[in-house]
């Protein structure tokens, strides 16, 4: 019997281990693929911040005047201001503060030691404070950066012709709704189309 078991065992034939990807290394990442992804990001992560000139330099001008002095001065603030945001805000602190890829305010929270987060009393209300102070600060940004940004922009048209001032608030509202639109269907799909736009806007800063 245990002959027989010994030779079942001898003609059982071996299976090969398939061999795994390691997608951790970095043999697995073409530079069209990271380019890409950079790409799109820039679309995402910087649209935010590379639309606020839009807006930015039409309100202080509209204070200061037009003049050459005032305009590089604008112009050179805005420039200056964006290199230190990007620099020294974004890479140095938020693209290292996450919880597992997971960013904003709310999933920075797990960040919190489990002492802090416990803490009852003044210490309490004055975390809460803090939160809701930052998630109202998200949620208004949110709100009125889409809204003005566009508006923006469609308001240029009364240079070319006044009459299409009229349209800029409707036509704010349509461009606004397909972006909301094509934005449900994934963040990515609006990085593709941003993201060659906003290295566009970057340059022409």
């Amino acid at each position: 019997m245990g002959d027989f078991v010994r030779r079942r065992r001898r003609r059982k034939p071996r299976i090969p281990a398939q061999e795994t990807p390691d997608v951790t290394s970095p043999k697995t990442t073409t530079f069209a693929a990271t380019a890409g992804l950079a790409m799109a990001a820039t679309g995402v992560v910087f649209g935010d911040i590379g639309t606020s000139p839009l807006y930015a330099l039409k309100a202080t001008l509209a204070v200061s005047g037009s003049g050459r002095e005032a305009v590089l001065g604008v112009v050179s603030l805005i420039f200056w201001a964006l290199m230190l945001v990007v620099t020294v805000k974004y890479l140095l602190f938020v693209m290292r503060a996450d919880n597992h890829g997971e960013g904003g305010i709310l999933a920075l929270l797990a960040l919190l030691p489990e002492r802090v987060r416990a803490a009852t009393g003044g210490r309490r209300f004055a975390l809460l404070l803090l939160i809701l102070i930052g998630t109202a600060l998200l949620f208004g940004d949110g709100a009125l950066t889409p809204a003005i940004s566009v508006l923006s922009a469609t308001e240029g048209l009364a240079i070319v012709n006044p009459d299409l001032g009229r349209a800029a608030v409707p036509l704010t509202v349509v461009i606004l709704a397909v972006l909301f639109a094509v934005q449900s269907r994934g963040t990515h799909q609006i990085g593709r189309v941003f993201g060659p736009v906003m290295v566009l806007w970057f340059v022409m800063l």
